[in-house]
């Protein structure tokens, strides 16, 4: 799905990682989570909106639930070296350096990824949270 001719193309993808929910109602069931590295001809803004049309045909329902179950959810970690906060967008993610179950797969296939504003790369980030959760 997330292959378009001429728009994405998918250059690496990660191992699938089993993760408990973080956040949103209890009861919820384990999490598949990955990532991909892609190339595009989309900017930032249009690669979000062709993100969510992926995610309304794989049957995403909507919820004002925060965090809640989802059948699949597509985010924009980075992309490359910019840094975007407006309404629509924050790039990288918000919580990327917080989240294992985000940082992890893309440790796995872009170690070096750098996050341009703290300067750290994926692998050195996941480092940090892998240490900090074990405390």
């Amino acid at each position: 799905m997330l292959r378009s001719a001429g728009v994405v193309e998918v250059v690496k993808v990660s191992s699938l990682y089993e993760t408990e929910p973080v956040g949103g109602p209890p009861g919820q069931g384990k999490y598949l989570d990955g990532a991909a590295e892609i190339r595009t001809s989309l900017g930032p803004h249009d690669l979000l909106k062709h993100l969510k049309q992926i995610e309304l045909k794989a049957g995403r329902t909507p919820s004002d639930v925060r965090w809640a179950p989802r059948e699949i959810d597509l985010d924009i970690l980075l992309y490359g070296d910019m840094v975007i906060d407006d309404s629509e967008l924050t790039v990288p993610h918000l919580l990327l350096h917080k989240r294992l179950f985000m940082i992890e797969p893309l440790a796995e296939i872009a170690p070096g990824a750098l996050h341009p504003i703290l300067k750290k790369t994926a692998l050195e980030i996941m480092k940090g949270l892998a240490t900090a959760e074990k405390r």
